[in-house]
C-alpha cells in the first residue's frame, strides 16, 4: 500500500512540475549597426551618458540633430531614414572622456519575455589621444513588443 501511495505522489509531482524550456533559451540577435564611434564636441552636443530606445521618427530626428550640434556626425551613418513600423533604434552613449581610445560594443539577445542589450565598454590600451571624446553606438533591430533591458 505504501508503494502505491509513493508512486501516486511521484506521478502527481512529475505532472505538477511546470517547466517551460523555451523561456530559458536565449537567442542572439544580429543588430544592424547604424553608427559607432565618438562625438568630438567636448560635450557641447548636450548628450549625457544614457541608454536610449527610439521608436519614432520625431525622437530619431531630435537625436540626430543633437549629435550634429558641433560636427556633422550623421553623414557617416549607414542610414538615417528608418521605417519605425518595422524597426527600433537602440542608442548607447558613454560619459564624456578626457582622451580617445574608448569604445562601445552592443550585444543584443532575446528571451521569451524580454530583449537584453549587453553593453561592453572598452578603454584605451597604451597611449591615447588627448582629446575629449564621447563614445556611442547606435543599432537597429526588428521591432518587437518585448521590453528592452540594458545590462
Amino acid at each position: 500500500m505504501k508503494d502505491k501511495i509513493l508512486i501516486l505522489v511521484m506521478i502527481m509531482f512529475v505532472f505538477s512540475c511546470k517547466t517551460n524550456v523555451n523561456d530559458s533559451k536565449i537567442k542572439t540577435i544580429e543588430p544592424n549597426v547604424i553608427s559607432k564611434g565618438n562625438l568630438y564636441g567636448s560635450g557641447k552636443e548636450g548628450i549625457v551618458e544614457q541608454n536610449l530606445v527610439v521608436t519614432n521618427e520625431s525622437d530619431w530626428n531630435d537625436l540626430m540633430f543633437l549629435m550634429n550640434a558641433v560636427n556633422d556626425v550623421t553623414q557617416s551613418f549607414s542610414e538615417t531614414k528608418i521605417d519605425f513600423d518595422t524597426y527600433t533604434i537602440i542608442a548607447v552613449f558613454d560619459k564624456l572622456r578626457t582622451s580617445g581610445g574608448y569604445s562601445i560594443e552592443l550585444e543584443v539577445e532575446t528571451k521569451s519575455d524580454e530583449i537584453i542589450v549587453n553593453t561592453m565598454k572598452t578603454s584605451p590600451e597604451g597611449n591615447a589621444s588627448a582629446v575629449m571624446t564621447q563614445p556611442y553606438c547606435i543599432v537597429k533591430i526588428v521591432k518587437s513588443n518585448l521590453p528592452i533591458v540594458f545590462k
